[in-house]
């Protein structure tokens, strides 16, 4: 819809919209008195089914200027290294971001105990790799004990915030959602219904398909590089130049690039697959998506490092190129994220206020240039990208980082700046995004987890590699490969009782919440004994009634 100055002509001049509707140019006038009646009698349905026909364009909140410069003063105008106040950005955008940036801070600090240790094994045993066992040893434990400590202090954040036992409440039908319209068995409302047996025929004779085909297309991209390694290779050693020397690192700052754009492309493609699928609730689309985008992430990203490392067991090749991989994804991320959207967005302020001053309307000239300016932002898809960003990295770190171990520094200096362009695009890139309330960070923890128990059996097989452990066994490999499984098992069963002996709430916390549980009950049952109460009571005196009437 244009904004036009009607749009913002009120009755009284003090009025400040706080949630702002773009409506489809054809709107007839009965659909918005429709809309404006469904809004005051708060249904909220009633958005949901417009934005599902297209009716509504856009919904979002406006920011609170003063309210969100308070909190970017706080948060990252001023460059130190602080704390970031997780307790306000809540108050501002709610549980779910806060939690994003809450991990990212906690991340960023768990990572700097492997930078320091990484320093070392970088100044002084570079090429040494015997000397890495200690490097994955330590790797093995760290990236099991950050994550249960995670689950600590996330459940300190969202005890304090009320969300940490927040009951699921019931899912209304996902925008989008479409089907042949029904009553819903359960709540007895009107919706679109669509047959399960369809949507798993989608699944599984479509979207299967497509991911294992985009899966094979991403390793025969990752076989063209290493030809291409192979040419670089060949050539710097027929020719031994500088220039030759600098060419080696070509081929994987071009894998680097092609990488991030396959995954947005790729991303791209599930999106629409999982919205053509056609899930009813949210959780269900997310949760699809999210599995669709990490295994392919996750093969297009570390197929090459796991064939250099087990196929051409090339350590100096691996080294290279998970260096050129990890840096060259931070860069090109922190330009694609924040920068670039952050140089078009005051682009666009510039055009907006130069309309603005050619007005010569009485209107509120700071609110019809706020409404307009949002309203041309980008729209804040969610916390996906930011955690599979830290997911990738993560894996980049506890998986190879025995053989460089620079790679947990680099992301501390990335996460650092991280910290600082998420902010900004939060608060002048993006649309503000509806509150949504969390008590965790939802299947990501899981996909964390499951990465920690892929750096186990990756960082066994590292040592298991190594000419030092090879050394102890030179007659019998078989005898090599069976005490690496069984370290590796002694390992994972190591990491699982961990998991189990730290405790995922704090004991303070545990007794709180024990107590809470005994006062509802005890509520509950002087309620019960209320009732009971007052049933004999009206019992006994429908008894005396009774006897009344008898005798008379």
């Amino acid at each position: 819809m244009k904004v036009t100055l009607s749009a913002l002509d009120t009755c009284e001049s003090s009025f400040t919209p706080l949630v702002v509707l773009e409506l489809a140019q054809d709107v007839k006038e009965e659909t918005k008195e429709w809309l404006k009646n469904r809004i005051i009698s708060k249904k909220e349905d009633g958005v949901r089914r417009l934005l599902t026909s297209g009716i509504v364009i856009q919904v979002f909140p406006l920011h609170d200027n003063e309210a969100l410069k308070k909190l970017e003063d706080t948060w990252y105008t001023r460059f130190t290294l602080k704390y970031q106040p997780i307790d306000h950005i809540r108050g501002y955008f709610g549980e779910t971001i806060a939690l994003y940036f809450g991990f990212l801070e906690y991340f960023t600090v768990a990572l700097i105990p492997m930078a320091v240790i990484g320093l070392p094994y970088y100044l002084f045993v570079w090429e040494d790799y015997d000397k890495y066992v200690i490097f994955a040893s330590f790797n093995l434990i760290w990236s099991t004990v950050i994550l249960e400590v995670w689950k600590r202090g996330c459940a300190n954040m969202t005890y304090r915030w009320g969300t940490l036992v927040m009951k699921r409440q019931f899912e209304e039908p996902r925008p989008g959602f479409h089907g042949v319209l029904g009553t819903n068995p359960v709540t007895g409302r009107k919706e679109p219904l669509y047959p399960s047996y369809k949507r798993q025929l989608r699944i599984y004779l479509v979207s299967l398909p497509f991911v294992c085909l985009c899966l094979y297309f991403s390793l025969y991209v990752m076989m063209i590089y290493f030809d291409m390694e192979a040419w670089a290779l060949s050539l710097h050693e027929n020719s031994g130049s500088e220039w030759t020397s600098v060419l080696l690192y070509v081929p994987s700052i071009i894998y680097a690039i092609v990488i991030e754009i396959m995954n947005r492309l790729y991303r791209y493609a599930a999106e629409f697959l999982t919205s053509w699928e056609n899930h009813r609730l949210e959780s269900a689309y997310q949760n699809h998506l999210i599995l669709k985008v990490l295994v392919f992430n996750f093969l297009n990203c570390f197929a090459s490092l796991f064939y250099i490392a087990f196929v051409l067991r090339d350590m100096k090749l691996l080294r290279q190129s998970l260096a050129t991989l990890l840096i060259t994804s931070q860069i090109l991320n922190q330009i694609m994220e924040s920068l670039l959207p952050y140089w078009l967005q005051r682009k666009h302020h510039v055009q907006v206020k130069r309309k603005v001053q050619a007005l010569k309307a009485d209107i509120d000239a700071t609110l019809y240039e706020q409404v307009v300016l949002e309203k041309e932002m980008g729209t804040y898809l969610g916390t996906f990208d930011d955690y599979l960003e830290l997911f990738l990295q993560f894996g980049y770190v506890s998986l190879f980082s025995c053989v460089y171990p620079l790679a947990a520094a680099f992301a501390v200096l990335n996460n650092f700046t991280e910290v600082n362009s998420d902010a900004l695009k939060m608060c002048r890139v993006l649309k503000r995004p509806f509150s949504e309330p969390s008590a965790n960070i939802g299947v990501w923890q899981l996909a964390f987890e499951t990465m920690s128990v892929i750096s186990v059996v990756t960082n066994c097989a590292l040592i298991g590699m190594s000419p030092q452990v090879n050394a102890l066994f030179p007659e019998s490999k078989l005898d090599l490969v069976l005490i690496v499984v069984a370290v590796e098992h002694a390992l994972l069963a190591l990491k699982f009782i961990l998991a189990f002996a730290i405790p995922d709430k704090p004991r303070h916390i545990q007794m709180k919440l024990a107590r809470l549980e005994f006062e509802s009950l005890e509520a509950l049952k002087q309620q019960q004994m209320k009732l009971m109460a007052e049933n004999l009571k009206e019992e006994s005196r429908e008894g005396r009634e009774e006897e009344e009437e008898e005798e008379a």
